[in-house]
């Protein structure tokens, strides 16, 4: 049996922001593919929003079905409750759910997308052992910036 050395696992790492993109929550990175809700209950998510303050969490399609488990605290993209033959208002207004629930979470993607954008967790693809360190240190630097941006724009 031949092995490649390209075929290595996936690291699977969660990120919570809030509603304006600000990082609130970096979880340590984890060999392995894993379904999005697995791995929100594995780290314990799950109980933490159920237990914790009433909040509501914009989050995308893999998080289906947490929304009750949590209180209501997780939002997920509206469920599709007919694929065939449904009728045009349902359409309609399935379309106008999805897209508001897009809109709320764009800020949210664009914070994802700022902690994606540093170089660190790149340099990482062959160094896996050290990448839940690196997303780590990269999160608690843009969690300050992000803070210090915010503190300056209010004393404006």
């Amino acid at each position: 049996m031949n092995t490649s050395r390209s075929l290595r696992p996936a690291m699977k790492g969660m990120v919570v922001t809030d509603e304006d993109g600000r990082v609130l929550f970096c979880s340590p990175t984890r060999p392995g593919s894993c379904a999005d809700i697995t791995h929100a209950r594995r780290l314990g998510l799950v109980k933490l929003l159920g237990d914790g303050p009433a909040v509501e969490i914009p989050a995308d399609a893999g998080y289906q079905g947490l929304g009750a488990q949590t209180g209501g605290r997780l939002v997920t993209p509206p469920h599709r409750k007919f694929k065939k033959n449904a009728l045009d208002w349902y359409e309609e207004m399935h379309e106008r759910q999805r897209k508001a629930h897009s809109s709320r979470r764009l800020r949210v993607e664009h914070g994802i997308a700022h902690l994606k954008n540093w170089r660190a967790p790149a340099r990482h693809l062959g160094h896996r052992e050290h990448m839940s360190d690196a997303i780590q240190a990269v999160a608690g630097l843009l969690s300050h910036q992000q803070i210090t941006d915010l503190a300056s724009a209010q004393q404006m």
